[in-house]
């Protein structure tokens, strides 16, 4: 179904290089909002740690969001180092397909990672993508954020039991 993503964690920094590697994960394409900064622009404890790690295993990243406030996208751009995509239209596959270019590597060697299913899941899982979700590192969100997060909520329960009933 492609609400439901290939992987659930609580934060980016739960993606350890062991499962992309068993993955054939070679790059990573991330969300900005609630994923990897939280609605006050604090950036996720331990990020640049993870991403270290991540670049050292040579895995590519890039930042995709829906965004168009520069200020907040190149603020976690600067600190990675990293390329960055804004106002990508997600679930829409236009800024998916950017952001392949840029990485310029197969869309099955490419994870997806964000917060929400109807953005970063269904888009990725549209591009035949592996789709990463992780929980929102905060409760605040933007206006329309949050009437989608309850509907989210239900399809997250249904993924988990049908996990656990695997």
């Amino acid at each position: 179904m492609t609400l439901y993503p290939d992987f659930y964690c609580k934060k980016v920094t739960d993606i350890n290089i062991e499962y992309l590697k068993k993955n054939n994960i070679k790059a990573l394409i991330l969300d900005v909002d609630n994923t990897l900064l939280d609605f006050d622009l604090k950036i996720l404890d331990g990020l640049e740690d993870w991403y270290d790690n991540i670049k050292k295993n040579d895995i590519k990243c890039i930042i995709l969001s829906n965004s168009n406030k520069l200020e907040k996208i190149k603020k976690v751009a600067n600190l990675l180092q990293i390329p960055f995509i804004n106002f990508a239209t997600k679930p829409l596959k236009r800024g998916f397909k950017k952001a392949q270019k840029e990485l310029n590597i197969p869309n099955e060697n490419i994870a997806v990672v964000g917060d929400q299913i109807f953005t970063d899941v269904i888009g990725a899982n549209r591009m035949k993508m592996h789709s990463i979700l992780v929980e929102p590192i905060n409760k605040k969100d933007l206006f329309l954020t949050k009437i989608k997060r309850p509907l989210e909520e239900v399809v997250i329960k249904k993924y988990l039991k049908k996990q656990v009933n695997k």
